[in-house]
């Protein structure tokens, strides 16, 4: 699909409340630059209608303070806020703190924390800001969150940070369609791969058996077909109906962030989109990647990152020329993408550069190893019984496979197989150095879950005191989604243990990247450095892949836990109860 499709009309611009221009914020912490900022201890906010041309063609989102973004709030570590929610919809609506670590009854999140807020009705938040960094918020009601209602969240530090900057710029990602978002979720129920415009044809099959020979070109669709997987299912929701945002704004106006020569930019980078994940690089720029959902990480310098859904980064770059460069966002399905320029002049705008190829699954994103399955097929097995072998090279190289070792006491749960489980990872294997589809061997170095260290040493936190396993399932012909085979309404919730220390393993039994999100308590990644655990509060599992992290849970009361791909929810979601 071209462009054009999702930014037609742009004369229109983006939207009619919002501010297209770049300011510099007046106020105690000047160095932050965007659209809208709020700062202080007291807010008010409200959730209503506001009419937008995005497309142009007109339409309704729901939004914060009648725009979209919403304004980017600002506090201060250690302060008290308190923030005013009307809710001028229809229906009722919510606030999440996306990370943030507060009183259960604070967390925005209807039907485990609180009861919503209902239409015409105020709801105040308040909580101490226990923490610092790059967060933001959205909508837990409906699907409120992809019709507009999501913001950013900058949090000053008490202490200094170990590292400088001259000036920074929050870049939040996201994802708009003209269409209603039931009329979407219906659409994938009817037909999952309705918004895949990229699935194989005649003519790529040719292509195949001139690459790969006729042999190997049918055997590999007889593989695929066999399991009824479609090797290009990378994305559920595509760019025939997404226009991909930066800031509220399509890649025909263009965020613009302006600098001066030789200095030191801080970009906030934050996916706030429903389905997408973004691929983010600025070609002609190294980005060094200096925190991770908030968290300071070891510097790590790279060419590009992938930003699952939900998650945020902070990266620093220094342009030494004076020309506009290209912030590029493409989905990880390169359907579209969104873009702004970092310049030194509003007038000066990137140009953009060539998107990728059409990534392809492998059998490794199937939780199997392609070695392994030949042989087996020369010998008349079937394909669904193949295992994946360790790669010997690999182990040797990376610490992080010793995790297989590690033994904690498992604590069984509920698992059931049938229909809503058509897929299953053979045998998953940590990945934490692959970047994942589409990024694999292109020729820039990319960031993986296996460069995060954490800054500061974690070397004397409590070893886990038990295990618990997580399979991530579904049916993608029926669009149906579930953990360990059991939607959310047929689950009982999960009991944590106050006071313990907990190791949860994930694997993936499905094609698709699961943004994992645990609402209340830190997701500490393992990556085999018990030296350096990174804190996340979203951890993205690769298909057919596992990972593992360890939470202290420390924080009584109900909580949600579930994939952050918004019409996965429904049925990828577990309520958490610490007691």
């Amino acid at each position: 699909m071209k462009r054009r499709t999702f930014v037609k009309g742009i004369a229109a611009t983006s939207l009619l409340a919002l501010s297209s221009s770049t300011v510099e914020a007046k106020t105690n912490y000047p160095k932050i630059s965007n659209n809208n900022i709020l700062t202080g201890k007291e807010f008010f906010l409200t959730i209503g209608y506001t009419p937008v041309n995005i497309t142009g063609n007109p339409a309704v989102a729901t939004t914060v303070n009648g725009q979209i973004t919403g304004p980017t709030l600002v506090w201060q570590e250690g302060e008290t806020v308190t923030l005013h929610v009307t809710n001028k919809l229809k229906k009722s609506s919510s606030i999440h703190w996306h990370g943030l670590i507060l009183p259960p009854q604070m967390d925005g999140v209807p039907g485990i924390s609180f009861d919503g807020i209902a239409p015409g009705e105020t709801f105040t938040y308040t909580f101490k800001v226990q923490q610092h960094g790059t967060y933001w918020y959205h909508s837990h009601s409906g699907f409120q969150e992809q019709t507009g209602v999501y913001g950013a969240i900058i949090i000053k530090p008490k202490r200094k940070e170990p590292f400088s900057y001259d000036k920074e710029y929050v870049i939040q990602l996201s994802d708009w369609s003209d269409e209603k978002p039931e009329s979407i979720y219906r659409k994938l129920k009817l037909s999952s791969d309705y918004y895949n415009f990229s699935q194989r044809t005649l003519g790529t099959f040719i292509d195949e058996v001139k690459e790969k020979g006729l042999g190997k070109a049918f055997g590999d669709r007889r593989m695929w077909n066999t399991m009824r997987m479609n090797d290009r299912d990378i994305s559920d929701v595509t760019g025939y109906t997404y226009t991909h945002l930066m800031n509220g704004q399509n890649p025909a106006t263009q965020f613009k962030a302006l600098f001066k020569k030789g200095q030191k930019i801080r970009l906030r980078l934050v996916n706030a989109a429903a389905m997408t994940f973004f691929d983010v690089r600025i070609p002609g720029l190294k980005m060094t990647v200096v925190a991770s959902d908030g968290n300071h990480v070891k510097p790590v310098r790279v060419d590009e990152l992938r930003i699952g859904v939900a998650e945020t980064y902070d990266i620093i770059v220094q342009p030494k020329k004076n020309k506009a460069y290209a912030i590029f966002a493409q989905s990880m399905e390169r359907s579209g993408y969104a873009m702004g320029s970092l310049t030194p002049s509003a007038s000066l705008l990137a140009i953009p550069p060539k998107m990728d190829p059409v990534p392809v699954l492998s059998m490794t994103d199937m939780g199997m190893d392609m070695g392994a399955m030949n042989k087996k097929e020369d010998k008349g097995m079937k394909c669904s019984s193949a295992m994946a072998m360790p790669n010997k090279k690999r182990m040797k190289k990376y610490k992080w496979q010793t995790m297989e070792d590690q033994k904690y006491p498992i604590t069984p749960l509920p698992m059931a197989r049938g229909v809503q489980t058509t897929m299953m990872a053979m045998s998953p294997k940590y990945r934490l150095d692959d970047p994942g589809v589409g990024l694999r061997n292109n020729g820039r170095k990319v960031l993986t879950y296996a460069d995060l260290k954490n800054r500061y040493s974690t070397k004397h936190d409590k070893k886990p005191d038990r295990e618990i396993v997580l399979h991530l399932t579904g049916n993608m012909e029926r669009y149906m989604w579930s953990i360990n085979g059991i939607k959310y309404a047929d689950a009982k919730p999960l009991a944590f243990h106050y006071g313990e220390r907990l190791r949860i393993t994930f694997i993936n039994d499905t094609m698709m990247n699961h943004p994992m999100h645990l609402h209340g308590m830190w997701s500490d990644l393992e990556t085999g450095d018990d030296n350096h655990l990174v804190k996340k509060h979203t951890v993205i599992v690769q298909p057919g892949s596992k990972i593992s992290y360890r939470v202290t849970v420390d924080a009584k009361g109900s909580w949600a836990y579930h994939c952050h791909l918004l019409y996965h929810m429904a049925g990828m979601f577990r309520k958490v109860v610490v007691a």
